[in-house]
């Protein structure tokens, strides 16, 4: 089985018809084997839920929140996601991560390093649109890709 861990503009790419970058991430998962599975953690449950009801991410299509509690629903109802709870030991894994930036302020980075550690200590690839994260994530030596209609297929 391989895991797949979608970043927040992953997952609010697939849940979103007018982002973006909806039809590239369909594309994306409709490609992928059907052993491929597609995990969530609190951080990106919590992270989905807030974008889908913030008006100046979602526009005229922000949702109330049951109606996000719906969409997460319908992710975790689909035979190939799951939601992983915190493993133990991350903090060790997170501290690494974040060790290239001890020296900085990096609000930004805080997250990105969760979502590096979460992966790594997952044994799953990171998937996101995010091309410094891509970056970060070569550097640490952690699975990344970013989703393009071919991508997961080699």
């Amino acid at each position: 089985m391989t895991w797949f861990f979608p970043d927040l503009n992953v997952w609010l790419a697939l849940s979103d018809a007018g982002n973006s970058h909806h039809s590239k991430a369909w594309n994306w998962l409709n490609l992928l084997p059907t052993d491929a599975r597609l995990m969530f953690s609190r951080y990106t449950q919590l992270g989905l839920l807030r974008l889908l009801t913030n008006r100046s991410v979602m526009g005229e299509q922000t949702l109330l929140l049951k109606d996000a509690w719906a969409v997460y629903d319908r992710w975790i109802a689909d035979a190939r996601v799951e939601f992983h709870p915190e493993p133990n030991g991350l903090d060790d894994v997170l501290r690494e991560a974040t060790d290239p930036f001890a020296e900085m302020s990096v609000p930004k980075w805080i997250g990105d390093c969760y979502l590096l550690a979460y992966a790594k200590h997952s044994s799953a690839t990171l998937v996101t649109f995010d091309k410094a994260l891509c970056e970060l994530a070569r550097k640490q030596r952690c699975a990344v890709l970013e989703p393009t209609p071919t991508a997961g297929l080699a």
